[in-house]
């Protein structure tokens, strides 16, 4: 028993303190949660405003499909004042026009007195001379068509009143023949500003074409009464001449 000794245990070595594996789980759960609400706010931030993305990431447009304009009929409408144009009909023989006289010649006035006052004169032909007169002149028709040279040819003029002054919507009768056709038209005072604000133009061929004395105007005020006798004309070809300008003026 003497021999015995007791001998002390030995002591146990101490094991680091380290992490335990359910914590850093833990953390990594942690993590996760919120790398996915940061993804979801960045996907619906995009989703609003797809915007924001650079130019390279944004997806290339897709082009609309193309459509055809469909026509809409447009309605055009009459202008205040038309010009017609002269019909040209085929006539199967060619009858030379009166030679037309002025009215001064057909008819022979006579003075009658009746008072003190201002003479009357009263006519002793037929009829009373009408109440304008006209003055007709030649001249080429590119002062008012330049751009047709001598492809055309036609009248133009104005109607005065007994103060000079222009006379609009007073009627134009145009008749006669041409080259063996028949030519009629009919135009109002004041339809072609070119010749002035009581202008007015009927066209008649389209080259400078000689007649004698087989066209005729005739100038009628605008309840249709006759203010001038049929005015017969001739026409020249001649480029510098292919403007029949016809000038009427009251007289009373």
């Amino acid at each position: 028993m003497d021999n015995f000794e007791l001998k002390p245990e030995p002591k146990q070595k101490q094991k680091p303190v380290s992490l335990k594996i359910p914590t850093i789980w833990n953390i990594l759960t942690v993590l996760v949660l919120v790398g996915s609400c940061v993804l979801a706010y960045i996907f619906l931030t995009i989703y609003q405003n797809p915007a924001m993305l650079p130019s390279s990431l944004l997806p290339a447009a897709i082009p609309t499909a193309y459509h055809t304009p469909t026509p809409t009929a447009t309605i055009i409408l009459q202008p205040p004042t038309w010009t017609p144009t002269p019909t040209l009909l085929p006539s199967p023989t060619r009858t030379k026009a009166p030679t037309w006289t002025s009215v001064s010649e057909l008819i022979t006035p006579t003075l009658t007195v009746t008072s003190a006052a201002a003479p009357v004169v009263t006519a002793a032909g037929t009829g009373t001379a009408l109440p304008a007169l006209d003055a007709i002149t030649y001249q080429a028709s590119t002062t008012t068509h330049p751009d047709l040279a001598c492809n055309w040819m036609g009248i133009g003029g104005t109607v005065m009143d007994v103060n000079n002054k222009p006379l609009q919507f007073q009627t134009i009768q145009l008749g006669g023949t041409l080259a063996g056709k028949a030519v009629t038209g009919q135009v109002l005072s004041g339809n072609n500003p070119v010749y002035g604000t009581s202008g007015f133009e009927l066209k008649l061929a389209d080259s400078a074409i000689d007649s004698t004395q087989t066209l005729w105007v005739q100038l009628f005020d605008n309840n249709g009464k006759a203010l001038t006798d049929k005015i017969y004309f001739d026409t020249l070809n001649d480029c510098q001449k292919n403007l029949v300008m016809i000038a009427f003026t009251l007289t009373r």
